[in-house]
């Protein structure tokens, strides 16, 4: 059957068809994107204003054209963080459902983690071990741990790359007293959760999901993405410290100008590195290794486990 996913995040509303059936891994069909930045549109008071619902609405109006365009059968609407933590979000949920049929499934930040954490176990295999897969999203970071396709533990902290930025960086280039207050709290938020991961010992492989960590993979020399998916992609913790000064003196259109940096992202990929660094130096992890997969896959997962076979 072919699947739809519409993604309604804290940066982008992503709709990804695939080809899919049980049993057999999904195959992309169609890519429609939109950035939206909703983490960025939120208004003093939390709330996601008029203007911001209205351009929701057009954007999940487009990428339902695009779905019935590609014959989608079936659709997965779901949002995360932005939307999740709206101070208006049910009424935002009521307009979208009301003026375009949709019914948005806002995820938890752990069931993020946890659907996260289902697409890397499945693309690396039993073999991999014991995961530890972290993302770096619009408005969020995820962390999971586990040997299984359930994960051990799951967290979700208020550290996306799009929210740091607003809420911390608001001068380009970066204010030096900015970036070490940004820094400082990035640790003291990651450091709190540390514990609840480590009883359960090192883990096996560490692998990293989101744009941000593709995007830093590349700058220190990863293969681009027209290169394959197959393609092994590794961020050392070495060369992340290397870029994040570097990183750090540039304003935003210089950031642009690297190889791999989108000039939407661009903006934003100061913080994610310093959250990406602070992860990796608290968690002791030296490597971790890209995945192609992430939440859009976990949930195409787990919406083909409960198809029945055949």
């Amino acid at each position: 059957m072919r699947l739809g996913v519409l993604d309604v995040g804290s940066n982008t509303v992503h709709l990804l068809v695939v080809d899919a059936h049980p049993g057999a891994r999904p195959l992309p069909a169609h890519s429609h994107k939109a950035d939206l930045r909703l983490a960025q549109l939120l208004d003093e008071a939390g709330a996601i204003g008029p203007d911001g619902v209205d351009l929701l609405i057009a954007t999940v109006r487009d990428a339902l054209q695009a779905a019935e365009d590609k014959g989608v059968e079936d659709l997965l609407p779901f949002a995360t963080s932005a939307v999740r933590e709206a101070t208006n979000a049910d009424d935002v949920l009521a307009r979208v459902r009301t003026e375009t049929g949709v019914d948005l499934q806002v995820l938890t930040g752990a069931e993020e983690a946890r659907l996260t954490f289902l697409a890397a176990r499945r693309w690396f295999g039993w073999s991999a071990g014991k995961l530890l897969v972290l993302d770096i999203g619009g408005g969020s970071l995820e962390i999971a741990y586990g040997i299984d396709e359930e994960p051990d533990a799951a967290a979700s902290l208020p550290l996306g790359a799009g929210r740091l930025t607003s809420a911390w960086l608001p001068t380009d280039p970066a204010d030096p007293a900015d970036v070490r207050a940004l820094r400082r709290h990035v640790r003291a938020q990651i450091a709190r959760t540390v514990g609840e991961f480590s009883r359960f010992g090192s883990p096996d492989h560490v692998v990293a999901t989101s744009k941000t960590f593709k995007q830093l993979a590349r700058l220190a020399g990863a293969a681009r993405s027209t290169e394959g998916l197959y393609v092994q992609r590794e961020l050392k913790r070495k060369s992340l410290e290397d870029w994040v000064p570097r990183l750090a003196a540039m304003t935003t259109a210089e950031r642009a100008e690297l190889p791999g940096v989108s000039e939407g992202r661009a903006g934003q990929l100061l913080a994610g590195a310093l959250v990406a660094e602070g992860v990796m130096d608290l968690f002791g992890v030296e490597s971790v290794e890209v995945c192609p997969w992430a939440l859009r896959e976990g949930v195409i997962l787990r919406r083909l486990d409960h198809l029945p076979a055949g």
